[in-house]
């Protein structure tokens, strides 16, 4: 039963077959109102940074933009050596800690977002019935222009069964979002289904979607009062605020990595 559950852990957090290839990486933003959404660029600057610093390719597949240079939601697919082996462990719910620029006063201000990193799959891979998915197709914005937006391009998939959704626009062939929406589907379902096998085998109980919210996280980013990056699941601290939001991640989670 333990070498069920290690293989399985193993899978799921990518092994040399997942590890080794690209990933899609998802931000959501959380509890934190004006603050979260903006958390959500600052996540996103910092993952961009990364792939430049990797020389890395990095593809915007979706954007949800405010009205504030923020972002509701961003996902992005980005490719090269290790990617996914690099990136896994960035998956969860980050809170940031500093004096808000949108509140008039000036008062310290916590928001949060989910990262949510997913390998990626061959059809093979991961058996999904396409019969079981929703998929529409819509106009899309972006890059293009004008003939872009007045055809269909961007595609919608919506698994009825767990609630997952997938939507990308950024790509100019209908053929080539539908693709993409497909590969993260399939990677989501198989996380979801490798997750949920990990926890019978332990006997735990399947929980529901994680809260975005206080008390989930597992890094907080502090800029006020005093400036620390800290990772919650190994307590390591990295007080060059800076250097972390310039990409340079691997300190944070080299523990997690090299208990694989």
């Amino acid at each position: 039963m333990i070498k069920e559950v290690q293989d399985l852990k193993a899978t799921l957090e990518g092994g040399s077959k997942y590890g080794s290839g690209p990933a899609t990486l998802s931000i959501f933003a959380g509890a934190g109102g004006d603050d979260a959404e903006d958390f959500v660029r600052i996540l996103f600057d910092m993952y961009q940074n990364f792939a430049n610093n990797h020389n890395y390719s990095l593809t915007v597949l979706n954007t949800t933009p405010n009205e504030l240079n923020g972002y509701r939601n961003i996902s992005c697919l980005i490719e090269g050596k290790d990617v996914y082996k690099r990136l896994q462990f960035e998956s969860g719910v980050h809170r940031l800690v500093r004096k808000s620029p949108f509140n008039s006063k000036n008062k310290r201000q916590t928001g949060f977002a989910l990262v949510e990193v997913l390998p990626h799959l061959e059809t093979t891979d991961f058996e999904m019935d396409e019969s079981d998915l929703e998929i529409t197709f819509t106009t899309s914005g972006g890059a293009g222009g004008q003939n872009v937006n007045k055809r269909e391009t961007a595609v919608r998939i919506v698994h009825p069964t767990t609630g997952f959704s997938f939507f990308v626009s950024q790509e100019r062939t209908q053929e080539r979002n539908k693709e993409l929406a497909l590969s993260m589907m399939r990677a989501k379902l198989f996380t979801k289904h490798q997750e949920d096998e990990e926890k019978r085998a332990q006997g735990l109980t399947i929980s529901d979607k994680v809260s975005i919210e206080w008390g989930n996280q597992i890094r907080s980013y502090v800029f006020d009062p005093y400036q620390l990056v800290k990772d919650h699941r190994t307590n390591t601290e990295v007080r060059q605020v800076d250097k972390v939001l310039g990409g340079e991640i691997s300190e944070l989670t080299e523990g997690l990595r090299n208990a694989e």
